[in-house]
């Protein structure tokens, strides 16, 4: 059984509970690489994406654009190729785009629960509804990597830490909401776009995780459904 560390905190509040950790930690954005000359598979879809004159060949300016898109977003290499990795964030973006003020348009979460907090793996998407009316969201997020996938199905939050810290890691999960396990929404200092992903929980920004706390009670009920894309 594993400790769990608390700042300022003496007791857990909740008797004789101790939750397994699943952090998402993620490399933080490294320095520019050297810029490429090779133009990538994914050349002009990345061109479009990033507004540059859409041709099929890399250029200078191509490369500095995408480098900082790299950069940005913590893909490494970030040398400014044109590859799978960066060309998957980009078109996840757009997808997410696309899906607008209406993320359960296809039904998948449940309406029929009341206030609720949805989690699409497959669009690394997240939203609270109540019923059928949307309260907040949707909002990118970051879930389990392969190997550390975000468990699906109903869930319940069952604890609440706005000051947790990983006894595995040592490091902060600000506003960490438990519930599957160890497994938790909590904000976390990275771009939601970050690759490969968490090891389990549900990654979100600080505006994010603290709305997320605002909203959501112990007991309230979490529908994660989904793949995301790589695992």
């Amino acid at each position: 059984m594993r400790n769990i560390r608390r700042r300022g905190a003496v007791a857990l509040g909740v008797a004789g509970l101790v939750a397994p950790l699943t952090l998402a930690l993620g490399t933080a954005p490294a320095q520019a690489a050297s810029c490429t000359t090779q133009t990538g598979p994914y050349q002009k879809q990345v061109e479009k994406f990033l507004g540059r004159p859409v041709d099929g060949r890399q250029s200078a300016a191509d490369c500095k654009a995408i480098q900082a898109f790299q950069t940005k977003h913590g893909i490494t290499p970030n040398a400014g190729y044109a590859g799978s990795v960066t060309w998957g964030v980009m078109n996840l973006m757009n997808k997410q785009k696309a899906v607008g003020n209406n993320p359960n348009k296809d039904g998948a979460c449940p309406v029929n629960k009341g206030r609720i907090a949805c989690v699409n793996l497959t669009l690394q998407l997240s939203w609270i509804q109540d019923g059928r009316t949307l309260v907040y969201g949707p909002v990118p997020v970051r879930t389990g990597r392969d190997g550390y996938e975000t468990r699906t199905g109903l869930k319940k939050i069952y604890w609440r830490d706005i000051d947790h810290v990983s006894s595995i890691y040592n490091v902060p999960m600000p506003y960490s909401q438990f519930f599957d396990g160890g497994q938790a929404f909590h904000s976390v200092g990275l771009s939601m776009w970050n690759p490969p992903g968490s090891h389990g929980c549900v990654n979100m920004t600080t505006t994010t995780a603290k709305k997320y706390w605002s909203l959501l009670k112990n007991g309230d009920d979490v529908f994660v459904y989904g793949r995301k894309p790589g695992t």
